[in-house]
């Protein structure tokens, strides 16, 4: 079994998302931790060194790498916040018309501040995306 480079680790949120060196960073930082543990029902993780996570999920793929990553999740970088939205984006042009200003990667999804993106369609895109990861793998608490 090949691990991800990306592993949980029992390093405290609050802390981590409290020494956030920008204050808007870290006070939206604190208010996505609060939204993506009201919307999930999951308890927050830290995974890496900076990516907070809510769920997991095991996945094993045909050539048979398998691991444990996070379900959804975000990071407060320091250019951006990064949105986690498992297994990616692909089908949700609708909510994404709707979220405000932001840049999209594969399973990443960028905004300078929360005040750029509706919060009630984030939680919507969250849901979304957690519903679509349950399709292919079973999302469990962390």
């Amino acid at each position: 079994m090949s691990n991800n480079k990306t592993q949980a680790t029992d390093h405290d949120v609050i802390t981590y998302l409290e020494a956030v060196r920008h204050p808007v960073r870290r006070a939206d930082a604190l208010a996505l931790h609060a939204l993506f543990s009201e919307t999930t029902g999951y308890p927050a993780r830290m995974w890496g060194p900076s990516m907070i996570g809510y769920g997991r999920y095991h996945y094993r793929y045909d050539s048979g790498r398998e691991g444990d990553f996070l379900a959804t999740g975000f990071a407060p970088r320091a250019t951006s916040l990064v949105i986690y939205i498992m297994p990616g984006y692909a089908d949700f042009k609708p909510l994404l018309d709707r979220l405000g200003k932001w840049r999209k990667g594969k399973s990443c999804l960028y905004i300078n501040t929360l005040t750029d993106v509706d919060t009630t369609v984030l939680r919507e895109l969250i849901l979304a995306g957690l519903k679509d990861l349950q399709k292919i793998w079973s999302v469990r608490a962390t």
